[in-house]
């Protein structure tokens, strides 16, 4: 760096006086043992100098409990006003230009000097509130948990600032640091582990990740059984890993494993509306990888899939009926005994429909499995839906799946 050390902490100073001045005039009562606002203020600049790296790291790590307000509703981040996190984003684009000007004035350079240093402190501050296997809780004195859910953020956003070119290069340091959040007990601290095992896992190939292929999907599969406000992460998380690292292998025990795991919390909770969204959304490219192996899984599938295509909302509804048709197209629902079933509940929600306001959407879709159920089981088809020939109220139906068909 170019700056001698007293010119860098003017400029600091300077630099992050707004928001030690906005901090100042904000309102904030701590709710637990952990005071953010006092953390802040220990990490901003002060009038007394210290080393260069240790300046421009504490201010980083400021900036990243500030920035990170934006995207949490936890107690230790919600009172933290707009002007603070753009002021923070801010001071940070600007400290990352003057010190770090052959990055071509990006972020993310000031933040990959920060990494191998901020990331292993990170680590530690996570596992020092964490409760271990083998030792006994009441003889060690923890750590508030505040801390470690302050540093599960500032992970998170330190990780999410990487460009995908240069993430590579920190697999080594961001998959230990983000497996400690999961192994966390308090579910804000997972979360926010398993959203950076996400951004890492778009962001690098399966090679760049293979090292590390059996602890993360082990860890994925540990926690499956979360909370409801972290599910729709581990959902992700799961699907994204098992899928990229097992992606030519459908025979493999990972898929079978993280599918019936996910399915046996499904059905302890059928009519949690969040869990099945979830599950439905983001499920779509661990059908495709298994392909005809799905037929395993039938027995568990589809009736959830029969209890929700009949839910309330509409999402739930039009999301199954898209999981649906993956899965007849893939399995080309091969010696299954759910043809006449899945006939007789497309045809309820046919007609269910016309008191939607959703139903151009719904049943487009349902002919479309109609049509495909008749070309892939014709005489099956055929038997299931001789029942309905004679209803009137779907005789434009009966000749829609001919004509279609013909």
């Amino acid at each position: 760096m170019s700056n001698t050390i007293s010119d860098l902490h003017s400029r600091l100073l300077r630099l992050s006086k707004p928001i030690t001045e906005i901090l100042r005039r904000t309102q904030y009562t701590p709710s637990s043992e952990v005071s953010t606002k006092d953390i802040l203020f220990t990490l901003l600049p002060n009038n007394e100098e210290e080393d260069s790296q240790a300046l421009i790291k504490n201010l980083a790590l400021a900036c990243a409990i500030l920035s990170s307000s934006r995207c949490s509703t936890h107690e230790l981040l919600s009172w933290i006003p707009e002007s603070l996190c753009v002021e923070a984003e801010s001071v940070f684009n600007e400290i990352s230009k003057d010190c770090f000007s052959d990055f071509s004035e990006k972020v993310d350079g000031l933040v990959i000097e920060l990494l191998p240093i901020v990331l292993p402190e990170l680590k530690d501050g996570i596992k020092e509130s964490s409760i271990g296997k083998n030792i006994d809780e009441e003889d060690v004195l923890r750590p508030p948990v505040g801390y470690a859910v302050l540093a599960a953020h500032q992970l998170r956003w330190f990780v999410t600032q990487v460009e995908k070119s240069k993430l590579v290069k920190f697999c080594n340091l961001v998959v230990p640091c983000a497996l400690t959040a999961l192994d966390h007990w308090s579910p804000v601290v997972k979360g926010q582990g398993m959203i950076s095992l996400v951004h890492l896992a778009k962001n690098v190939s399966s090679g760049d990740l293979s090292l590390y292929g059996e602890v993360v999907l082990d860890a994925c599969c540990q926690n499956i059984a979360s909370e409801d406000e972290i599910w729709i992460h581990v959902v992700e998380l799961s699907v994204l890993l098992v899928t990229k690292l097992q992606q030519d292998n459908p025979r493999s025990p990972w898929y079978e494993k993280i599918m019936n795991e996910m399915l046996g919390h499904l059905e302890r909770q059928p009519r949690n509306k969040e869990r099945r969204i979830a599950w439905l959304r983001f499920i779509e490219p661990l059908l495709n990888a298994l392909g005809l192996f799905l037929l395993a899984h039938f027995r568990r599938i589809f009736p959830l899939f029969f209890q929700w295509m009949h839910s309330n909302d509409a999402e739930t509804v039009l999301l199954v009926l898209e999981r649906l048709e993956t899965i007849v197209k893939l399995t080309w629902i091969r010696n299954s005994p759910v043809i006449p079933r899945l006939v007789e509940e497309l045809v309820s929600l046919y007609k269910e429909s016309s008191m939607r306001k959703e139903r151009d959407e719904i049943r487009p879709l349902i002919l479309r499995i109609l049509i495909l159920l008749r070309e892939c089981k014709s005489l099956q088809f055929e038997s299931a839906w001789s029942q309905f020939q004679e209803d009137p109220n779907l005789s434009t139906v009966s000749e829609y799946i001919r004509t279609s068909s013909s």
